[in-house]
């Protein structure tokens, strides 16, 4: 051991005595880590995104969206292998629009489907006392907070007599309850949404999302929504399934390419699937059995974000790999330039060796002399490379908007590849050092 402590005093002595050249010896360590560091950061950032995003839309879900086709018959295409068309004629006719009776088909004939949310979204005048605010009233089931995976943090949830019945009851998103509220307890006031008055008796757990993502995944801020049965939405506020003289002239105003009122019964579906292998087979399904409740209209889109997501995710681990590669090179050139340096003070230093095996060092000595000298030089050029990779980890993450996740693990790998680089790129330099002969070393000028 004391042979050991003696060569890496040595080491350390030979990396004090000529600061700047292992400085310069250790940049390309530093960058190499510091690029490794920032790529592994920017890696689990975008993984860990990626997971809380699968988390806000949930798992296995497929999202059925209303739409009315445009003055020519046409509609927004989708990634389920809907047709579309753009053809009048052939969207000519009547078509009953997304209902709920369309998502209890989808339930009795899909084995495939685990749960499904239908939503009625409509924009109105939420009032409370003197409180006038514009939100979101949204009547949907109790599969929506289990697929949304939303819990309700104050008061309690809907329950099955609520639906029942159709109660005037409502659970409020917490950025609403604290702008109608200001400060008081919100459970057990009423509060109007449009014409009608509403019992609050649950208040939703806040949850922060980012914008980019709710503009990715078609998600609401669900802060600021007020939430009612379904069954109350369609009794109480508006059911556009009830057929009255404005659904009898639809087709009259679509020759004069007017603009079409919106006619279908609920305006968003989410529905889960069992199996992620599953996913894709069940939305082509899904198209197929609407497109025939619909008489071949096509007023409906449809939405896979696992697959947008998993798309994303791939672009990213390309993205990943790239940098990876470029880590890479830099650590190799770090590595030839720690070779390149020890040996050349091998040569300046044939002196110092000379001396050190004539007084009874063994080749084995002097390897490990030169060995620690590089592994060191490494190892600083690596605790110099974490700090600044986390630096430019941080820095890519406020001024490019891309998540970055340092982990513990991320250093540790750091910390072995510096050392291996030493070890691997000084072993060359410390044999030949070792190789010299004594008596021409001393010789030498």
């Amino acid at each position: 051991m004391e042979i050991y402590l003696l060569n890496f005093r040595l080491a350390l002595q030979g990396i004090f005595q000529n600061k700047l050249r292992s400085f310069l010896t250790a940049l390309g360590i530093i960058f190499g880590v510091a690029a490794v560091i920032a790529m592994l950061g920017i890696g689990s950032g975008a993984k860990q995104s990626i997971i809380d995003q699968l988390s806000l839309i949930g798992a296995n879900s497929i999202v059925v969206n209303a739409k009315i086709p445009d003055s020519e018959g046409g509609s927004d295409s989708d990634d389920s292998g809907t047709e579309n068309t753009t053809d009048p004629e052939a969207q000519k006719g009547y078509t009953p629009g997304l209902s709920l009776e369309d998502m209890l088909a989808l339930k009795r004939i899909m084995p495939t489907t685990n749960r499904i949310s239908p939503e009625i979204v409509q924009d109105m005048s939420i009032i409370r006392d003197k409180t006038l605010q514009r939100a979101r009233c949204v009547g949907i089931t109790n599969d929506f907070f289990d697929i949304n995976n939303l819990e309700v943090g104050q008061g309690r949830g809907f329950q099955d007599l609520h639906f029942e019945k159709g109660s005037n009851v409502c659970i409020v998103g917490s950025a609403i309850a604290t702008r109608l509220f200001k400060g008081e307890d919100p459970l057990g006031k009423r509060i109007k949404c449009g014409n009608v008055w509403f019992d609050v008796i649950g208040i939703l757990k806040s949850r922060r999302i980012q914008k980019s993502k709710v503009e990715e995944l078609s998600i609401r801020d669900y802060n600021d929504d007020v939430f009612i049965p379904i069954s109350t939405f369609l009794r109480r506020i508006d059911d556009r399934k009830r057929i009255d003289e404005n659904d009898i002239a639809r087709n009259e105003r679509r020759d004069r390419n007017d603009q079409l009122q919106n006619y279908h019964q609920i305006d968003r579906a989410v529905i889960r699937i069992t199996e992620p292998s599953y996913v894709e087979p069940s939305a082509e399904l899904i198209s197929r059995i609407l497109k025939r409740r619909h008489n071949d209209k096509i007023d409906f889109e449809i939405e896979v974000p696992e697959l947008l997501l998993k798309q994303q995710q791939q672009t990213q681990e390309t993205l990943n790999f790239v940098l990876a590669v470029i880590a890479g090179i830099s650590l190799l050139v770090g590595g030839i330039g720690i070779m390149n340096i020890m040996l050349a003070s091998v040569l300046e230093r044939i002196k110092e060796i000379g001396i050190r095996r004539s007084l009874g060092a063994k080749k084995k000595d002097v390897i490990l002399q030169f060995l620690f000298e590089a592994i060191s030089i490494s190892l600083i050029g690596g605790l110099l490379g974490v700090a600044l990779g986390v630096a430019a980890a941080k820095i890519i993450a406020a001024s490019a908007n891309i998540p970055t996740l340092i982990t513990w693990w991320s250093i540790v790998i750091s910390f072995v590849v510096a050392a291996g680089v030493g070890l691997v790129f000084g072993l060359l330099p410390a044999r030949r050092a070792a190789n010299l002969d004594p008596i021409t070393a001393l010789r030498t000028d």
